[in-house]
C-alpha cells in the first residue's frame, strides 16, 4: 500500500510539475506552518490542557497491564455495536471541542486525537482503531520528545477517503510548568493545504 501511495504521489507531483522531493519538502513546510498558525492555538486552549491534566491524574496509577486491558476492550468494541467505552470518550466535552475544530476546518483536518502522558486517548473527533497510542510514533516522537516534540509523517494514500493525507503530532504543554503533559495528532488532507 505504501508503494502504491508513493507511485500515486510521484504521479501527482509530475502532473503538477514538481519532483517528488520538492513536493515532499513543500508539504512538510506547509504542515509546519499550519502547526504554528493554527494547530498550536486551538490545541493549547484551557479545555485541552485541563482535560489532559484530569486524565493524567487518573492514569498515573495504571500499570501496563491495565493499559493493555483497556486497549483490548476498546479494540473489541470497535468490532461490535456495543461501544460503551468508546461512547464515553466520544461524548466527553473535549471530543465535542475536537469535532467542532474538525468541522470548522472544512475537510482540512480528517481526524484529531488528544492523548495523555501515557498515550491514552483523552478526546478525539472520530472512533480510532485503538485506545492506547503510547507505543506509536505519533506519541513517542511528540510527547516522548518533550515540550517541543513534533512529528510530521510522510504522505500516504487513504483508500477509504481516496485522498492523500499526512499526520502531524505535537506535544501539549502545561503553561504552568512548561512541561509536556500529552500530545495531539491531526490527520491532514494534503489537497486542502494552502
Amino acid at each position: 500500500m505504501i508503494l502504491k501511495a508513493f507511485v500515486r504521489l510521484v504521479a501527482m507531483s509530475v502532473v503538477i510539475g514538481q519532483s517528488a522531493t520538492a513536493f515532499a519538502h513543500d508539504y512538510k513546510v506547509a504542515i509546519a506552518d499550519l502547526v504554528e498558525s493554527e494547530i498550536r492555538d486551538w490545541a493549547q486552549v484551557d479545555e485541552v490542557v485541563n482535560a489532559i491534566r484530569e486524565q493524567n491524574k487518573l492514569s498515573t496509577t495504571l500499570s501496563q497491564a491495565d493499559i493493555d486491558a483497556r486497549d483490548r476492550q476498546w479494540r473489541e468494541e470497535v468490532k461490535v455495536d456495543n461501544h460503551k467505552m468508546i461512547k464515553a470518550v466520544l461524548s466527553n466535552s473535549l471530543s465535542s471541542y475536537l469535532k467542532s475544530i474538525k468541522t470548522d476546518s472544512h475537510g482540512k483536518y480528517t481526524e484529531i486525537i488528544v492523548m495523555d502522558k501515557k498515550g491514552l486517548n483523552v478526546g478525539q473527533s472520530d472512533i480510532t482503531s485503538d485506545y492506547w497510542q503510547g507505543d506509536e510514533d505519533k506519541w513517542l516522537k511528540s510527547y516522548g520528545a518533550g515540550p517541543k516534540g513534533v512529528l510530521i509523517t510522510e504522505v500516504d494514500f487513504d483508500d477509504s477517503q481516496q485522498d492523500y493525507f499526512s499526520q502531524v503530532s505535537i506535544s501539549i504543554v502545561d503553561p504552568a510548568t512548561y512541561k509536556a503533559i500529552g500530545a495531539v495528532t491531526v490527520s491532514i488532507d494534503i489537497g486542502k493545504l494552502e
